[in-house]
């Protein structure tokens, strides 16, 4: 139990409650991985609800965690079992997931420490959500619609309000431009460089803010995608490689003048949506899953850890919008890959694929959709205390 955060939740609510400018709280909405507001909320007699940024899919996957556990797939019994093919495991007990691998569970499995943090951590906050019969996901019900039917059958009530940029691009009559979720500050000067690119023509590379690479990997990425010759941008972090970013050598940055922009960090939502975007590189979180959805923008995917493989094996094998990277990236597959999305026949059935699920997103944050729905039941829900 997070002491420190439990306290100043605690806190915080005492002095809301006493303040005299303000109503008492009669609800808390409480992100899923801080579910140590529970117990505050049960203190004050106040109704919470969690609301977890997964995907159903990574949501389900995070429910195996009880399971594995008990049926002793966790922890791993030494470190050779994450290289000797341990990982290819199948389970199969999960209808809605069919037969999977270990592997495309979420990563906090890969330990052989049965105290680990992370993994007790996540398995506590989804027994928690379990406790409450409640849940908000940022998904929308034709995209998960047969996970939603096996996790209706674990919570009473879940309200499906995603994506909910798209929910908030259609419906909010104020434009919310001042209210910037980046933590990072963001380069727009991108956009004028798309401005002279053709339509579908660019790559956008991101690795997310999180992720910390090798220099071998850089490398290998940045010659794969210099040997493909598809004109691309690429956000590269301040500290997105362990070693520096020496790896970015002046003979790349000749190579790739005429085609490749590389910067810090830029506004995502935006570039996603300008039409020279026609593919996305990424780690495949939620958050960029979706972007990239509601978009229209099929998807090259590099899994890094938590629920990202899940996100992966749904945008590969269910939705059909995506490829896979393999975890020991090579220069001659990421070029093989980026031709393939950008101008394959492979590529254009993603991209068609992707447009689809991008109207079926739009449907639903419209007046009358699944998403559009779910969000005003939520907020009647709330209204009336949960």
């Amino acid at each position: 139990m997070p002491v420190h955060c439990l306290n100043s939740f605690r806190e915080l609510i005492k002095k809301l409650n006493c303040s005299p400018d303000l109503p008492p709280v009669s609800c808390i909405v409480s992100d899923g991985v801080m579910s140590f507001t529970l117990k505050v909320a049960q203190e004050f007699n106040i109704p919470e609800i969690l609301f977890f940024t997964v995907s159903a899919c990574g949501m389900l996957g995070y429910l195996q965690f009880e399971e594995l556990f008990q049926k002793g797939y966790f922890p791993l019994k030494d470190e050779s079992y994450l290289s000797n093919g341990y990982l290819d495991t199948m389970i199969d007990w999960t209808p809605s997931m069919g037969t999977i691998r270990l592997r495309d569970l979420p990563t906090f499995i890969r330990t052989t420490n049965g105290d680990d943090l992370m993994f007790n951590y996540n398995l506590e906050s989804v027994n928690n959500a379990l406790k409450t019969g409640n849940l908000i996901l940022n998904t929308f019900d034709d995209l998960e619609q047969e996970v939603l039917n096996i996790l209706k059958t674990k919570f009473q009530n879940i309200y499906t309000i995603g994506p909910l940029s798209l929910l908030c691009q259609q419906n909010c009559e104020a434009k919310l431009e001042s209210l910037e979720s980046s933590l990072w500050k963001e380069d727009e000067k991108c956009l004028e460089w798309l401005d002279g690119k053709e339509p579908k023509s660019v790559l956008y590379v991101n690795y997310g803010s999180l992720v910390i690479m090798s220099p071998k990997q850089l490398s290998e990425f940045a010659w794969g995608l210099a040997n493909s010759k598809c004109t691309f941008l690429w956000v590269i972090r301040p500290n997105l490689v362990d070693k520096g970013n020496e790896v970015i050598s002046r003979d790349f940055l000749d190579e790739i003048k005429e085609r490749g922009l590389i910067l810090d960090w830029c506004p995502q939502e935006k570039v996603l949506g300008h039409s020279a975007v026609g593919g996305f590189l990424t780690l495949c979180g939620w958050n960029s899953t979706l972007e990239s959805v509601s978009e229209g923008v099929p998807i090259i995917c590099w899994p890094f850890f938590a629920e990202q493989q899940m996100n992966c094996l749904y945008i590969c094998t269910q939705w059909g919008i995506g490829m896979e990277i393999d975890v020991d990236v090579y220069r001659g597959e990421v070029e093989g890959l980026v031709r393939e999305l950008m101008g394959g026949e492979k590529g254009m059935e993603m991209r068609e694929k992707v447009l689809e699920w991008k109207k079926r997103a739009e449907k639903a944050t419209k007046a009358g959709g699944s998403s559009y729905i779910g969000f005003d039941l939520l907020v009647e829900r709330l209204k009336g205390g949960t």
